[in-house]
């Protein structure tokens, strides 16, 4: 009797497939593909799970508390940002996937090693979002882009990594917290993986993540209303009062972690919320660590992301550090904001 296969074709839905099972299988969907994606994301994910170890373990290794020095944003850095930079450096940087990163910590491109200028991709990433909850025990995470480079050979460049969010190819974020969480999207879908700390594989646990039409959250922080322009305080105001038929008020839910917080919009729906003031007109948020590969992964989950005048995708930044203000969420929610910040900005406008 002939034997027959009853496992059928690959499913990249399974709830039992590994994080490099899932991107491998992705890839072979596409003509070109060489595996190198494949390996990048093991990288990464190894880097995710060193920083984890740590993080873990941070209040009896000493890795609690200030380095003493300040990174380029001008802001103290813990030891264990430069912890989480060091080992996504040294991770990522000689695996030969990539020719040139940039990390939110740094001021200029980091340079990989010769053998691995011939990369086809540049990474981008935020080593450790959240630095202020790391001595509270509170959520903190790693997001991080990949894009093609766009020069041929040689060591990777400054404009390899100064491209907009729509010519991503890949982006996501890593939460350390009550579990450790990976999730990335490549364009098609949203998947999240979650840490298996007894084997130390990511497995999948969350497939094809949609975020809701509309929530009943907003994050923004709130300690900043006094710099906040007259339309940014009515939409507040707006999204707190009282209206069945809306679902208001909305609960304020703030961590003081973008990684936690658009984690939580991403899987109950509601907005995120980080406008210019007057203090920081262009926000604080960084376009390329931050910003533009969050826009990504939630965009891919039906949501929207915007600066408020254009879509973030549509963003091409002209530096490493540059700075946007944020819209991002569910589509419904980001629309009522946007409406109501524009009617008080045009009417604003028309009485002056």
């Amino acid at each position: 009797m002939e034997a027959t296969n009853s496992w059928g074709p690959p499913d990249i839905s399974s709830p039992g497939n590994t994080l490099e099972r899932h991107v491998a299988l992705r890839q072979r969907r596409h003509p070109y593909a060489t595996g190198e994606l494949t390996g990048l994301f093991g990288q990464i994910s190894l880097a995710a799970k060193i920083i984890q170890r740590e993080v873990n373990r941070a209040g009896l290794a000493g890795s609690l508390g200030l380095t003493g020095a300040k990174n380029v944003q001008g802001e103290e850095v813990q030891k264990l940002d430069e912890f989480a930079n060091a080992t996504l450096e040294n991770c990522v940087g000689s695996g030969g996937h990539v020719c040139v990163m940039g990390s939110e910590e740094r001021e200029n491109p980091i340079i990989v090693p010769a053998e691995s200028v011939g990369g086809k991709y540049v990474l981008l990433f935020d080593p450790l979002d959240g630095s202020g909850n790391i001595d509270i025990n509170a959520s903190i995470g790693t997001i991080f882009s990949i894009y093609r480079r766009k020069t041929e050979t040689g060591p990777g460049k400054l404009e390899d990594l100064l491209q907009p969010g729509r010519d991503l190819v890949a982006a996501g974020y890593v939460i350390y917290g009550s579990s450790c969480m990976l999730v990335y999207s490549a364009g098609e879908g949203v998947h999240g993986f979650t840490l298996d700390p007894a084997i130390g594989e990511f497995f999948l646990s969350h497939g094809d993540l949609k975020i809701p039409e509309r929530g009943h959250f907003y994050s923004i922080n709130e300690g900043y209303s006094s710099l906040w322009d007259e339309a940014t305080r009515r939409w507040v105001r707006w999204i707190k009062s009282t209206d069945p038929s809306t679902g208001r008020p909305y609960s304020l839910r703030y961590i003081g972690a973008m990684v936690a917080d658009l984690h939580r919009t991403l899987l109950r729906g509601g907005i995120f919320a980080y406008p210019g003031d007057s203090k920081h007109p262009n926000g604080k948020l960084r376009l390329l660590y931050e910003a533009a590969p969050m826009a990504f992964v939630v965009e891919a989950a039906g949501g929207l992301a915007s600066s408020g005048e254009s879509q973030i995708r549509d963003i091409v930044p002209d530096t490493l550090h540059q700075r946007t203000p944020l819209f991002i969420g569910s589509p419904r929610d980001v629309e009522d904001a946007l409406n109501i910040i524009q009617e008080s900005q045009d009417a604003s406008t028309a009485t002056g």
